[in-house]
């Protein structure tokens, strides 16, 4: 098939996007596919160009990377880096391309490829894609949409609320430790633990700095996990234990920062408790092709559900590869395995 892996765009998480995006590549080239990594922002060129045959070079062709910064991209700076100035967020030639191929895989993370933006845009334009339809997809983008549905359903989540830039004045909090963090980000970012009621200023402006609502809720001490689900079954749960501090940016994305183990070390009971809530979100948010659910078990075993990520990270420390590894799926057939379940949307 040809097929472009879609990737960059300006979320918070654009360089760990094309990360995901250069392994699926690979991977899909491994399997005889002609795959073309595509920065959705930037396009393939700002100047008239002949994409008649752009996948018959879909390597060089791509765009490439070779490592994940430590920090967050300047998405000022990449927006005032794109020649033609365009107000549009598909980049030049994008829309083309993607028509031309046979299925987009959705190597975007964040608000770019979790909203349902840019899924419902190829809705209109015919184009296929992988993961989930847009309207799944932006509740599951929404942290707090995302708690109301949980609380709906009877899938524990911790108690918060959120927060916008314009009701700030005045706004306290009762409950401490809190975790402040945007309501629509990812990768940890503009994430603090709030211990008193004197950080909680600092971290709201940490928060508001990426977007103008955030959630505001009670901190779960204890154990991290993620469960992935493809097709409504759930996979072995993964437990994340960073070597120091919390599951944040810099964590998830240098390589030996956290020790992952899955199957997770928990007892059976638990293990069977989290996949059933993972299962029971993803169904209760109207997911229906892939999606990763993240976890906190207090002291007691106590389970929590975080919140949903309609396109898992698919980077050498990526969790949902390694979940499916433990079912005997290497990466490779994953990454044909989620455009197999991708394309029953469209029988």
């Amino acid at each position: 098939m040809d097929i472009v892996v879609l990737a960059g765009g300006l979320s918070s998480e654009r360089d760990v996007s094309f990360k995901s995006g250069t392994m699926v590549a690979q991977a899909l080239r491994n399997r005889g596919h002609r795959a073309l990594v595509l920065d959705v922002f930037m396009g393939y060129s700002d100047q008239e160009c002949d994409i008649t045959d752009i996948f018959d070079n879909s390597q060089e062709n791509s765009v490439k990377i070779e490592s994940i910064p430590t920090e967050a991209p300047d998405i000022d700076a990449i927006i005032a880096s794109r020649s033609d100035k365009s107000a549009s967020f598909f980049g030049p030639n994008v829309i083309k391309i993607c028509q031309k191929a046979d299925i987009v895989f959705m190597a975007l993370h964040g608000g770019d490829g979790e909203s349902g933006k840019v899924q419902a845009a190829f809705d209109l334009f015919g184009i296929k894609y992988t993961g989930n339809d847009y309207v799944s997809s932006a509740i599951s983008m929404s942290k707090q949409l995302t708690k109301n549905v949980l609380n709906r359903i009877g899938v524990p989540t911790p108690a918060g609320t959120s927060l916008t830039k314009d009701a700030r004045k005045g706004f306290k909090f009762d409950k401490y430790p809190c975790i402040v963090k945007p309501n629509c980000g990812g990768s940890s970012i503009g994430v603090t633990i709030v211990e008193n009621p004197e950080e909680l200023d600092a971290a709201l402006d940490a928060a508001f700095e990426w977007e103008d609502e955030v959630v505001i809720e009670q901190f779960i001490k204890g154990r991290e996990f993620s469960d992935g689900v493809i097709e409504g079954k759930a996979l072995p749960v993964i437990e994340i234990a960073p070597k120091q501090g919390f599951y944040d940016y810099k964590n998830k994305y240098a390589a030996g920062s956290a020790v992952e183990t899955c199957p997770a070390d928990i007892s059976h009971k638990v293990t069977k408790e989290m996949q059933k809530y993972a299962e029971m979100a993803f169904k209760g948010l109207g997911l229906t092709t892939y999606a990763r659910m993240d976890f906190m078990m207090d002291e007691k075993e106590n389970v929590y559900c975080l919140e949903a990520n309609t396109l898992p990270g698919m980077t050498p420390t990526s969790l949902l590869p390694q979940e499916a590894a433990v079912v005997g799926m290497d990466f490779e057939d994953l990454c044909e395995h989620l455009i197999e379940v991708s394309l029953k949307k469209y029988n």
